[in-house]
């Protein structure tokens, strides 16, 4: 999911210069101005929006409605992880509606910009994603999965087109101007050479993982996320069927794994020590029976403090590195080394275009101004 924008920056001082206005001029506009509004009282000076807004982004009203929908989602979260009612105090409840709104505007931010440079998401790109999404699961599953979260078909389309509408506009805005030269390559392997030096055999390893326990976000393409057992070992059975009918891995990690840190990429884990693979002995001993390219068996994954079954992975192995200095030559050296650096490149510039748009977006949080009126006294 993305970063919260900041909250918004509302000053009452000169925002080209930065300076405070005189205070003669200020007394003469605020004349001016309160004439101007007795003479035309129809002209809206000064007009407040409806209760029912709860920030606006150059102009686009975000409703309140939004934001308790999202607090709402947020609260079912924490009290499936806790297994309890959570009950939050009034300046708890508050703070998680102001990230909220702080998502809302970010998203609503980015879905500007995505439209003024006619990269919204058409209706046949949602549909086609959405019947992604679905084959995994029967249209039963789909529909129980839709009534636990509180979402109706619409939210979950809207919630798809944002994902891929923000997609088309990073691979736009940044993606296709990252390049990675061979010089950037050459450099990077002299300043970590000694990374190279393996001690002992490492396996390359991708992972699909499908989890049991709620989380705030699925972290892939199609925002599947499991949240019970028993979807969570429907799902992961699905995925090992099209794996077996020959369906590419990496594709399937990137739409439907539910592991962060590496869905993204397909899956990918990196290099994996022989004695890390020692942690977990039955994922050792079914990794060390494959060959390059071929997948485990669906194992299951235990919670590290309970012990209890936390949900599922399947592993691919992608290369096993015997121990020694290995050069650049090494086209998985070479690939490895350009991923990372296109990975770091494309973070940076997320970061700072993602501020950028910020900065030039006219953002008012009109909940935020609320709150400080009625608490800081």
């Amino acid at each position: 999911m993305m970063a919260s924008a900041a909250p918004a920056r509302r000053n009452t001082y000169d925002r080209r210069t930065r300076a405070i206005v005189p205070f003669g001029t200020a007394l003469s506009c605020g004349l001016f101005c309160g004439l101007f509004c007795a003479l035309m009282p129809l002209a809206g000076c000064n007009r407040q929006p409806g209760a029912d807004v709860a920030a606006t982004v150059n102009g686009k009203p975000i409703l309140r409605d939004e934001v308790e929908k999202g607090y709402k989602a947020y609260s079912a979260q924490m009290g499936q992880q806790q297994q309890q009612q959570v009950q939050l105090s009034n300046e708890q409840a508050d703070l998680q509606r102001l990230k909220v709104v702080g998502d809302l505007v970010y998203n609503e931010i980015v879905e500007q910009r995505a439209a003024k440079m006619n990269l919204t998401a058409t209706n046949e790109e949602v549909d086609a994603k959405l019947a992604e999404m679905k084959a995994p699961v029967t249209e039963e599953q789909f529909q129980e999965h839709m009534k636990a979260e509180n979402l109706t078909l619409d939210d979950v389309k809207h919630d798809i087109r944002r994902n891929l509408t923000v997609n088309k506009l990073l691979n736009k805005e940044i993606n296709s101007k990252i390049t990675v030269s061979d010089a950037d390559i050459q450099a990077y392997y002299n300043q970590h050479k000694a990374d190279y030096n393996l001690g002992e055999p490492q396996y390359r390893l991708a992972q699909i993982q499908v989890t049991s326990t709620p989380a705030e976000q699925a972290g892939n393409l199609q925002g599947s996320k499991a949240t019970t057992d028993v979807e969570a070992r429907k799902k992961i059975q699905a995925l090992k069927t099209r794996l077996d009918s020959g369906e590419d891995f990496g594709t399937l990690a990137m739409n439907f794994s539910e592991r962060v840190e590496t869905a993204s990429s397909g899956g990918d884990m990196g290099f994996i020590t022989e004695s890390q693979m020692h942690a977990d002995p039955n994922v050792y001993a079914a990794v060390t029976k494959l060959k390059p390219g071929e997948t485990t068996d669906i194992l299951p994954m235990l919670d590290v403090q309970t012990k209890k079954p936390a949900g599922y992975s399947i592993y691919k192995l992608v290369s096993k590195e015997p121990p020694g200095q290995k050069d650049l030559s090494d086209p998985i050296v070479q690939q490895a080394i350009r991923q990372q650096l296109h990975n770091d490149r494309s973070q940076l510039l997320k970061n700072a275009y993602f501020e950028m748009l910020r900065d030039q977006a006219k953002v008012v949080n009109y909940f935020a101004e609320q709150i400080f009126k009625n608490e800081a006294k």
